[in-house]
């Protein structure tokens, strides 16, 4: 059986992959994630997701890698991680009281066959309207800073949403249904080939 390889340094990726008690590795890919163009958030996170793996697929020799890329969009503008605080405070002033789109893209690469396919996961959040204080007293905390989007759905910011349509995990950084799907598509068979009958799960 394959080992599989998450290219990411993300807690919360680790975290919820274990919810799955799937055994797994990780391996950052460290890679820039700039684009020197200008890509609709869709194919923005697939082309990001691609380059993680390609970063690590030369690494391993009988594996699975997977990478993965979250933004915020807002009427197609990407908010990815804010560079500051006032960034940040920023970022959520422009999300409040409206329904943005959290994408993730995914990229499963067979580094033994070279095979990768990809998918992109979209979930619709509505966030209620927040005041100068919400904004403020998060912002301090300093939970914005590693955050596509200046904020955390399974954090404190829990506070700010109103409605989710689609996949919570998407909105965490890691759409499990959605991976579920592609390892399926590129094995060939179902994640429980490698999930142990008796495991313990762990919390994010």
């Amino acid at each position: 059986m394959k080992k599989l390889i998450l290219a990411s340094a993300s807690p919360r990726r680790a975290s919820l992959l274990r919810l799955l008690d799937i055994p797994f590795e990780v391996a950052p890919s460290n890679v820039n994630e700039a684009l020197g163009a200008t890509l609709p958030p869709a194919e923005h996170v697939r082309e990001i997701a691609q380059r993680k793996t390609r970063a690590v697929v030369h690494r391993f020799d009988h594996a699975l890698v997977l990478g993965a890329d979250t933004v915020v969009a807002l009427e197609n503008a990407i908010f990815e991680k804010p560079n500051d605080a006032k960034h940040a405070a920023d970022m959520l002033a422009q999300l409040s009281g409206k329904t943005h789109q959290v994408y993730t893209g995914l990229a499963l690469t067979d580094t033994e066959t070279g095979q990768t396919l990809t998918e992109v996961a979209t979930t619709h959040v509505t966030m209620r309207v927040l005041s100068s204080e919400d904004i403020a007293r998060y912002v301090a905390t300093g939970d914005s800073m590693d955050k596509a989007g200046a904020y955390g759905a399974q954090g404190r910011a829990s506070a700010f949403i109103q409605s989710i349509s689609g996949c919570f995990y998407n909105v965490v950084g890691l759409p499990l249904a959605c991976f579920w799907s592609l390892y399926n598509r590129l094995v060939g068979q179902s994640l429980w080939a490698i999930i142990p009958e008796n495991s313990d799960t762990a919390d994010i």
